[in-house]
């Protein structure tokens, strides 16, 4: 059965996503949009990008206007949406003003919804949810760094995650992250507390 295709489309005068590193190695096609006056793009954000290869492309507008941004989104879903029938669309936007359309795409069975992060898109909630490998590392690398001052509970550890990525992590994502971490066997859980097996300690 072939994968259906995940088109992203970011509004990134409306919201800059800090979760695109969910989007490596899955069925998704990414355009991200932007108005003619965001010359500047965060570093992170770019790096993030490109890690996804040719599944990426910039949609820059000449002309500025109310909207303007919004109607080109509204314009590449039709067009994508006639090339390949079954996809699904995904719209990143604080936006409401897109739900009304949404909603009437649905009723012509184009799957189209609107998302305010990537970790919300339905694709993550149907499947479970992976911490990226960098995520791991940097917390792993943090651990051993903090020797006998480690954390010794969920709560206190899922506090010292949350700080770690500078609360820009959602619930689901530090969910999949203390997940991945007890997978690995780099965290121990006995009730409330917690116990390491790190590299430099194992």
């Amino acid at each position: 059965m072939a994968t259906r295709t995940n088109f992203v489309l970011v509004d990134f005068e409306n919201v800059q996503p800090k979760d695109i590193d969910l989007l490596k190695d899955g069925p998704f096609k990414v355009k991200i949009f932007l108005g003619p006056n965001q010359s500047k793009i965060p570093i992170t954000f770019v790096a993030a990008l490109q890690s996804l290869g040719e599944d990426v492309e910039y949609i820059i507008l000449e002309t500025a206007g109310n909207n303007a941004l919004d109607f080109c989104i509204v314009y590449y879903i039709g067009i994508l949406s006639m090339l390949e029938p079954t996809a699904f669309f995904h719209v990143i936007s604080k936006d409401t003003g897109f739900d009304s359309l949404l909603k009437h795409l649905k009723g012509k069975k184009i799957f189209a919804y609107r998302s305010t992060c990537i970790a919300d898109i339905p694709y993550f909630k149907s499947a479970p949810l992976v911490a990226p490998d960098f995520q791991i590392n940097a917390v792993v690398t943090d651990l051993i760094r903090r020797k006998a001052s480690k954390p010794r509970t969920q709560k206190a550890l899922q506090n010292t995650l949350n700080s770690l990525f500078k609360n820009e992590l959602s619930a689901l994502q530090l969910t999949a992250l203390f997940s991945e971490l007890c997978k690995r066997g780099f965290v121990r859980v006995e009730g409330a507390k917690v116990s390491y097996a790190l590299p430099n300690e194992i």
